[in-house]
């Protein structure tokens, strides 16, 4: 595959990609500006087509596997996000234009994964139903007011985002047999991740809290709470590749920054716990 001329066909539709794609800070300023414009994650389905050769060709169980997988978690995270966009709550202006456009990045993961899942021969899951209030069910559990409480939303918000982020980096070596696959999957994992620091940014916002930062520090919820710790336990480890970071090379580098600078895997078993209640 020729990425480089693919990226050139995508800069013919989107000029400004190059731009959005680079300076990391300017690419969350410019969130609630990305409607209707090629976002980054969209380019698996703008190569959808292009990619269903591939995906027919050497697809193994355990990759059509994660692309199940995958698939559950993004149909958890495309309803969600239109539900929150049909509730009203959120505020108009760059809060409801953030929410649309991860609204409509999910929509896209969950049709490029189906595109993928089909071409590769197998059928894609089913969608479950969802319970968005943690009550496996009985709509009744602890988030059961999320799409009427702007600050609950962003809080589920943000435990899903951050925790599709580990959960891709868990599954991706899976993938490796496959390089259209794996190129695929890291696209929409990078994008999951600028989900995940935005969200983080605009609950720092509405709570006016300082300490919420665009990323996981140590195993902290960013004062969720208890409810939400299984999608953070395991964030903590200050030991990267039997290598301990904390001043490193006698630099003088906390635990806290440690943790910071590595997201750490979700298995599919961790991963599937946490989705387990949200599912009726």
């Amino acid at each position: 595959m020729n990425i480089q001329h693919l990226i050139t066909t995508i800069e013919k539709t989107d000029p400004e990609v190059y731009e959005r794609l680079n300076p990391r800070r300017k690419v969350i300023q410019q969130f609630a500006k990305l409607g209707g414009k090629l976002a980054l994650s969209a380019v698996p389905i703008a190569l959808g087509s292009m990619f269903s050769k591939a995906y027919g060709r050497g697809t193994t169980g355990s990759v059509l596997d994660v692309l199940q997988y995958a698939l559950t978690l993004e149909y958890l995270e495309a309803e969600f996000y239109t539900k929150a966009v049909a509730s009203g709550i959120v505020p108009a202006g760059p809060p409801t234009g953030a929410f649309t456009t991860i609204r409509d990045h999910e929509n896209a993961h969950v049709a490029f994964l189906k595109t993928a899942i089909t071409a590769s021969g197998a059928t894609p899951i089913s969608k479950p139903t969802f319970d968005f209030s943690a009550g496996n069910g009985s709509n009744n559990g602890p988030f059961k007011d999320v799409f009427t409480n702007y600050q609950l939303l962003l809080a589920v918000a943000q435990t899903f985002e951050d925790t599709g982020v580990r959960a891709y980096k868990g599954r991706a070596a899976e993938l490796i047999s496959n390089n259209d696959v794996l190129t695929a999957a890291l696209k929409i994992h990078s994008v999951e991740a600028r989900h995940a620091a935005h969200i983080r940014y605009m609950r720092r916002n509405l709570l006016s809290n300082t300490t919420i930062k665009p990323w996981i520090t140590g195993k902290d919820t960013g004062g969720i709470g208890a409810a939400v710790q299984a999608s953070y336990n395991g964030e903590e480890l200050a030991v990267q590749a039997g290598i301990t970071i904390t001043n490193i090379n006698s630099m003088a580098i906390s635990v806290n920054a440690a943790t910071e600078a590595f997201d750490e895997p979700l298995t599919d078993t961790q991963v599937l716990a946490i989705v387990d209640p949200f599912i009726a």
